[in-house]
């Protein structure tokens, strides 16, 4: 992706949070050098990946394959001695007709909100041992604190307001549904970490290569290692 791109879609991120009351904290606007030189104090932002992220899976194509988020607070499953925090909490903006490709997490589970704008399509399947979809059983979730039961490949419809719970290997796949707007999705749930916790049906990559076409005006937490270093 381009950085040019990525500044782009945080800035329509941050307008369209605002829009539904939703704001960041102020290291959400730290610049380049702030980050460089964040003292210890601030150590929590950087070693559980909090902030900004925005991938477009390596596809090319962000406006049919993406995601835009933003992790407010997190645990740390190397150090929960110094992070003993069991939880994460994100705000996640997927745009009309746009799809998170299938994935399931191997040790998180979360509950995804509908906060608002348009209807969020989530597909299930089991996993079977070797990590593939199992296109045989019923997948057992819950939705708003109801039991559920689907057939393999089913839909679950978020409108806004909804939410379903997701444990863990259970593959899902978000699709903004077509016609009905940005959606805004909300996420609780254990402790994550995107370097160890997902398994993509497909083998396509977490984190999108950046071409710096232009200077960082949102800086990811992909970025935090490169400006640590230096």
């Amino acid at each position: 992706m381009k950085r040019s791109e990525i500044n782009q879609i945080i800035d329509n991120l941050i307008t369209f949070a605002s829009k539904n009351k939703v704001y960041f904290p102020k290291f959400a606007g730290w610049s380049v050098d702030d980050f460089k030189h964040a003292g210890g104090e601030h150590d929590e932002i950087i070693d559980n990946m909090l902030g900004w992220d925005v991938t477009d899976f390596g596809r090319k194509d962000f406006s049919q394959y993406g995601l835009a988020t933003f992790t407010f607070r997190n645990g740390n499953f190397n150090d929960k001695k110094k992070y003993p925090k069991p939880y994460c909490e994100k705000i996640l903006i997927l745009e009309d007709d746009q799809i998170l490709p299938m994935h399931f997490h191997k040790f998180k589970e979360e509950d995804t909100i509908n906060r608002g704008g348009g209807i969020l399509d989530i597909q299930v399947y089991n996993s079977t041992s070797n990590e593939q979809l199992d296109k045989n059983s019923d997948v057992h979730l819950v939705k708003d604190g109801q039991k559920i039961t689907l057939r393999a490949g089913g839909v679950v419809s978020l409108e806004p307001g909804e939410s379903l719970t997701t444990t863990q290997r259970i593959y899902h796949q978000w699709h903004g549904r077509k016609g009905t707007g940005k959606i805004m999705v909300w996420e609780v749930s254990s402790t994550n970490d995107d370097n160890v916790d997902n398994r993509f049906l497909e083998d396509v990559p977490r984190f999108s290569e950046v071409e710096e076409d232009e200077p960082i005006k949102h800086v990811l937490f992909a970025d935090y290692s490169k400006l640590r270093s230096k």
